[in-house]
């Protein structure tokens, strides 16, 4: 199977709600409570702000045959705001490919270093990707739910 990434466009609104979904309901539920993830994953969201949102950030789209698997993006700033992988994908690459393509537009911005804040289960990921911790965030609030997590940067190299 081969992963291809695209950028987004407002169809994926929908597919990578789930992708999150799916992450954080499914994957991340092994770093954190029942309650933490109904706070960082809730039930229901509004697609259009989530659309607006995907729009407003350089947002790429990881694709396993013609299905979306997952998505992350890059603000102007530097900050890879979101990289989530639908549950159902994980150790395909599809993290990897997403990274790359971040870093790519990265460098094409100008950016010299990315910055992330990376759960309890993505900071290993990030890792191998060569981010490093900068600090851990101890006091992480999502809709009434602490939820750990650390400040992580990568120094991009010319």
């Amino acid at each position: 199977m081969t992963v291809s990434v695209r950028s987004y466009r407002p169809e994926d609104a929908e597919p990578t709600w789930e992708s999150y979904f799916h992450a954080v309901r499914d994957t991340a539920s092994k770093d954190y409570s029942p309650e933490q993830v109904a706070a960082w994953a809730p039930e229901q969201v509004d697609l259009e702000e989530w659309d607006a949102r995907r729009a407003a950030a350089h947002t790429f789209v990881a694709l396993i045959n013609d299905q979306v698997v997952g998505f992350g993006d890059v603000t102007g700033d530097g900050l890879l705001d979101m990289l989530f992988v639908h549950s159902s994908a994980t150790g395909r690459g599809v993290a990897r490919a997403l990274v790359s393509a971040v870093v790519a537009k990265a460098r094409s911005l100008g950016l010299v270093e990315l910055h992330t804040h990376a759960s309890r289960t993505a900071r290993p990921a990030f890792e191998r990707f060569g981010f490093e911790v900068t600090r851990a965030n101890d006091e992480n609030w999502i809709r009434g739910q602490n939820l750990p997590n650390y400040d992580m940067r990568l120094r991009l190299s010319s």
